[in-house]
């Protein structure tokens, strides 16, 4: 019997069945393997030299109390801090990794550097593995070394994974590289960061657009939002608190993933709204403290541009269940909740902290349903007055007070907003009964109690008898749909269009009317290490990793673009910006491919890493909403990049050196495949 994984197709809507086989199951696999590179962290030289010095040290330790140095490695992705551990005089090391490619990577990694004999590559979860004669492991080790850990710390399995090799795999009176981790917490104010969080009052040309009080009241989503919290300027912050030290964990002893709670008592630093806890983490090395690896944001640098870069450990950021009024010199006490695998917060008054009456701060859950719909982007991007101006001014130009609307997009305000400028009748078509839910609460708040009627239908089910037997005069959408990963899966809308063509007027109005793909050339500040190759690390040879990943890039021809949000990772544009094919909505999907050809300069030096695509929406003929680039590019090729949306990025598979003389260019191809709705694309640089 054959088998099918199924799923929709993000851009067309219709079902996705692919049959099962070895080569689909192959496909996965590899593309797994290309996707878990580790190459960031390989490339992270402050980690790599913090880790060796602590491992050097551990050994030394060790080898002064005239023991024998057996070595367990949970975690050990590529097998580089074993053979650091090696290198430094550890007589065996036990490499455990869960992982299978990345365990296979590891044993011809340790193989290729000569480490067979002392290296045990176990490709186990560390809680499975045994010790005794015939065991995974012969004898308990003495030093524990680790790399377990995540933005949160302990997002991972940390604390679960240290508690069971502490009473297991491990000796009492052990050594651990890092030896001890602390947790740091900073209280701030910030309109950009609450925005991530709650839906804001919105005043636009007239209209005031309130949030429903169960999302005010709301404590939110219980998970860490991470980020690269060096891309958030301080400006957009009022830190109300110093940094605070929160708790250690000292991983040579043993280690208890319970629920724990640990406070720290300030003197509030300014006033204002106590809304959200930015936190991230530093690993002490070794005993002393002397050797730290930290994650703080490179403006807790007194040389920023001297901050190491990671994507594998960014910062967190934590929205406390409700705003709390702070006032300067008062005394306060920011607390951390932690159970075995993630961290809430909370402020309140030292005095009230002192009576020790309250319980623990229970952990944040959402029970609007607002904060299951929509993601912390999509908060942003529903709170960007800007971005809502030019809705309003595009239906102002469009509506008609006897005409009826159809709104197509995932949880939007656009229908309630288009009633509250005027149109009698509207409809809007919800991907979800949650989100349906969700958008009958904003009608509430507002008192759109009628007017506005959502149907949870799917547009190729939709009738006139759906519609009161009218035909549609305005089709709008953002276009926003939950399950758009790349720029062009937002193309759903025009798939959508083209299923209601029977349901519209002949002199239907389509907002937006059209959509344009949009490229440019860059060059990445650290993006880049992401797909960078590795060769050597430290001195030991990872190029197994290399020739791995490689081959799994290439395997089904799955070079593709990927999505990041580029506000996170600074870049200079090397071409410049352009259009590479449109998208007509006003007409319906047609039934041949797309097809496009064409070429930028470079006009900038630099290194050309690879290509950012992202869509821009013509709502009329003079208004438009870009999911990509927010303003022109700099003259020295600076891009300021939407936070709302995530941007395509497609790695070149060689970096190209530009002297910006415009002698050489960025050649590229497109295809838009309406069978599929995906867009097929090709690049090359190279003189001219």
């Amino acid at each position: 019997m054959k088998t099918f994984c199924g799923g929709a197709n993000p851009t067309t809507g219709a079902p996705d069945r692919e049959e099962e086989s070895e080569e689909f199951d192959e496909f996965d696999y590899h593309q797994e393997i290309a996707r878990s590179c580790y190459a960031d962290m390989l490339h992270d030289h402050d980690r790599n030299e913090k880790y060796y010095e602590g491992i050097r040290g551990a050994v030394a330790r060790l080898k002064a109390r005239g023991e024998t140095v057996i070595v367990l490695d949970i975690g050990t992705g590529t097998g580089l801090l074993s053979m650091m551990a090696v290198t430094a005089g550890a007589d065996l090391c036990y490499a455990v990794e869960v992982f299978k490619p990345m365990a296979e990577a590891a044993q011809n990694i340790v193989q290729r550097n000569g480490f067979s004999d002392q290296i045990k590559i176990i490709n186990k979860h560390s809680s499975d593995v045994s010790v005794g004669p015939d065991a995974d492991m012969q004898t308990r080790a003495n030093l524990l070394i680790t790399e377990l850990f995540d933005t949160e710390l302990i997002g991972e399995g940390a604390l679960p994974s240290y508690e069971h090799a502490h009473r297991h795999l491990v000796q009492e009176r052990c050594e651990a590289v890092p030896h001890r981790a602390t947790v740091y917490a900073q209280l701030v104010e910030s309109e950009l960061l609450w925005g991530w969080t709650q839906l804001q009052p919105t005043e636009v040309g007239g209209l005031r657009l309130l949030p429903p009080p169960a999302v005010s009241r709301c404590a939110g989503a219980h998970s860490v939002c991470d980020v690269q919290l060096s891309q958030v300027s301080p400006a957009s912050f009022t830190p109300l608190s110093p940094v605070c030290s929160m708790f250690s964990v000292d991983f040579s002893k043993p280690v208890s993933s319970a629920f724990q709670t640990h406070s720290s008592q300030f003197v509030a630093r300014g006033s204002g709204r106590g809304q959200v806890v930015l936190s991230w983490w530093d690993l002490h090395m070794d005993p002393a403290g002397d050797v730290v690896c930290s994650m703080a944001p490179s403006w807790m640098y007194a040389d920023p541009k001297g901050a190491p870069w990671r994507d594998h450990w960014m910062q967190s950021v934590y929205f406390l269940p409700e705003e709390s009024p702070v006032t300067e010199g008062a005394e306060l006490c920011l607390t951390v909740c932690h159970d075995a695998y993630s961290l809430w917060f909370s402020v309140q008054p030292h005095s009230q902290k002192d009576q020790q009456t309250e319980a623990p701060p229970p952990r944040p859950n959402c029970t609007c349903q607002a904060h299951l719909v929509w993601t912390r982007p999509r908060f942003g991007e529903l709170n960007d007055r800007r971005r809502t101006e030019r809705y309003v001014q595009a239906l102002r130009s469009v509506l008609k007070e006897d005409g009826v609307c159809l709104s197509v997009s995932d949880g939007s305000l656009l229908p309630v907003l288009a009633h509250l400028l005027g149109a009698k009748k509207v409809y809007s078509l919800e991907n979800s009964r949650m989100s349906k839910q969700v958008i009958e609460q904003v009608m509430e708040a507002n008192g759109v109690t009628a007017g506005v009627e959502l149907l949870e239908i799917r547009a190729d089910h939709l009738s006139r008898n759906d519609l009161g037997d009218q035909q549609v005069s305005l089709l709008m959408g953002e276009p926003f749909f939950s399950t758009s990963l790349l720029p062009w899966h937002s193309l759903f809308f025009w798939y959508c269009r083209s299923a209601l063509s029977g349901l519209l007027r002949p002199d239907a109005t389509i907002l937006p009317c059209s959509a344009s793909l949009h490229v440019a050339a860059v060059e990445f500040q650290d993006l880049w290490r992401i797909r960078a190759p590795c060769g050597r690390c430290e001195g030991f040879d990872v190029s197994p990793m290399d020739e791995m990943v490689q081959r799994s890039l290439d395997f089904r021809e799955s070079r593709e673009a990927e999505p990041h949000p580029l506000w996170e990772y600074p870049c200079r544009a090397l071409t410049p910006s352009a259009a590479v094919m449109t998208f007509d909505f006003t007409q319906c999907v047609p039934t041949q491919p797309i097809s496009s050809q064409g070429s930028l300069p470079l006009v900038r030096s630099g290194r050309c890493h690879g290509v950012v695509l992202w869509m821009e929406y013509q709502l009329t003929d003079d208004i438009s909403v870009s999911t990509g680039l927010t303003a022109p590019i700099s003259e020295q090729g600076g891009c300021e990049w939407s936070r709302h949306r995530k941007q395509a990025v497609y790695f070149l598979r060689s970096p190209w050196q530009s002297s910006g003389d415009g002698g050489a260019a960025l050649s590229y191809s497109f295809t838009f495949e309406p069978g599929s709705g995906d867009v097929r694309m090709d690049f090359s640089v190279g003189a001219l």
